[in-house]
């Protein structure tokens, strides 16, 4: 798929940012990405809540091979096909695929960042016990 036929098909849904990735592109509204158009097909973002409609509709998870192993990527599916013909259901889809980005966004942000501690005597100490512990002895010479 190319970059004009991916404005086209998500003119109902709303404006997108399409860039380049892999082998494709990815696929974001409102700075958060929710799909990825591949060689292999597009794929929208899925998780608990949206995965049973890619069941249903007889999709599968978005994987790729390396040498070693298939790697199966389950927080993309593969959109189904009918919806390429169907605007106004496919921008449901990107909706609902857009909801379940922003979730997995929740719930990967952080408590909150510790504070930068400043530089104290202790630490010193051990920058110091660390230097003396890797400075060589000198040789002593005994006179005879």
């Amino acid at each position: 798929m190319d970059r004009e036929f991916l404005i086209d098909l998500f003119a109902d849904f709303g404006p997108v940012t399409i860039r380049r990735m892999f082998s494709g592109y990815g696929i974001s509204a409102d700075g958060t990405n929710f799909a990825l158009s591949l060689r292999a097909g597009l794929f929208f973002r899925a998780d608990e809540v949206t995965i049973p409609d890619f069941e249903a509709e007889g999709s599968k998870p978005f994987q790729y091979s390396t040498r070693a192993k298939t790697v199966v990527v389950n927080s993309y599916w593969e959109l189904p096909a009918r919806l390429l013909d169907d605007s106004a259901e496919l921008a449901q889809w990107a909706r609902a695929a857009l909801a379940a980005a922003q979730r997995a966004k929740v719930k990967k942000r952080p408590a909150s960042k510790p504070a930068k501690r400043a530089a104290s005597k202790p630490a010193a100490k051990r920058t110091a016990k660390r230097t003396v512990r890797t400075v060589a002895k000198p040789l002593v010479r005994r006179s005879s």
